[in-house]
């Protein structure tokens, strides 16, 4: 309750602040958590390692370590400013690229299930799509703190966000893909291996949720990536990648297989293009390879 109160007074100090101050105050604090964490900078380095082979400069580690931190506060600052964010101020800082299956998906009311990862601004991706394209449903894990709980979700349920709490969540998705709308999916982490399927992911095997695949094979759904991108933190461009068709053929399981392998194939293009603005702290690997993070 303490840290949640002292969390809401910083909030705000901040908030009658300049944006730019805002900003800069969140970087600070990216540089003392670079310094102080040595636990997830470990992971960053093993991750980095493990993905290219061990080709890679320690000069190139040491940018993308330092980014992931600021890419994590800058996420974590946009959880603030998406509370009072406006879709006219929305319009102002991002626009879409490659939007023409997703317009036409929309006029002829197929329902859609956005997948993305935790790449860029991801707080403000998300937000952007539902709010300036069409509203989505998500998933929302739970925190452990109730107060901090709320707090993340009158963030993201603003602006055509519907979100839904993971235990329960399929029945809050089928519905909405049911009644012809969209869906939205972070597909880009390890999760529990009975709740996935093995693909592969810069050539090594990790878990993946398949989801997605099959909830389109079952109700018609187009699978459309969906990913943030910036060059200056000022504006920034929602790139919708190539919509994911899911067969239906006489084998379910190669079918739901083949559209999952499809999308990690994406966000690993996504990553490899720029790998500073992927989520390197997370361990996505330890199911499979538990070895690279002893």
């Amino acid at each position: 309750m303490i840290l949640y109160y002292f969390f809401r007074s910083i909030e705000f100090f901040l908030l009658l602040l300049p944006y730019s101050l805002r900003k800069g105050f969140f970087v600070r604090l990216s540089n003392i958590a670079y310094r102080l964490d040595k636990k997830h900078r470990r992971v960053v380095r093993q991750n980095l390692l493990f993905a290219y082979d061990g080709n890679i400069e320690e000069a190139q580690i040491e940018e993308i370590t330092r980014y992931c931190y600021r890419n994590l506060m800058l996420n974590f600052l946009q959880v603030i400013e998406n509370r009072r964010m406006t879709e006219k101020r929305q319009q102002k800082i991002v626009s879409f690229e490659n939007r023409e299956a997703v317009d036409a998906a929309v006029a002829q009311k197929r329902p859609i299930i956005f997948v993305s990862g935790h790449f860029g601004n991801w707080e403000l991706g998300a937000s952007a799509v539902a709010s300036l394209i069409t509203p989505t449903v998500s998933i929302h894990k739970k925190l452990n703190n109730p107060r901090f709980d709320r707090y993340l979700l009158q963030s993201r349920s603003r602006l055509g966000m519907t979100m839904a709490e993971k235990t329960g969540a399929v029945r809050h998705l089928t519905k909405a893909l049911k009644q012809g709308k969209a869906i939205s999916l972070m597909i880009d982490q390890n999760i529990n291996p009975r709740e996935s399927i093995l693909v592969d992911f810069f050539g090594k095997t990790v878990t993946q949720t398949s989801a997605p695949a099959f909830l389109a094979r079952k109700y018609n759904a187009l699978i459309i990536p969906a990913f943030i991108h910036t060059r200056d933190e000022r504006r920034y461009t929602v790139r919708f990648e190539e919509p994911i068709e899911v067969e239906k053929s006489d084998n379910a399981e190669a079918d739901i297989f083949k559209a999952t392998q499809a999308q990690s194939d994406m966000v690993e293009k996504i990553v490899r293009a720029e790998p500073k603005f992927w989520f390197w702290c997370h361990r996505r690997w330890k199911t499979e390879h538990a070895e690279i993070y002893a």
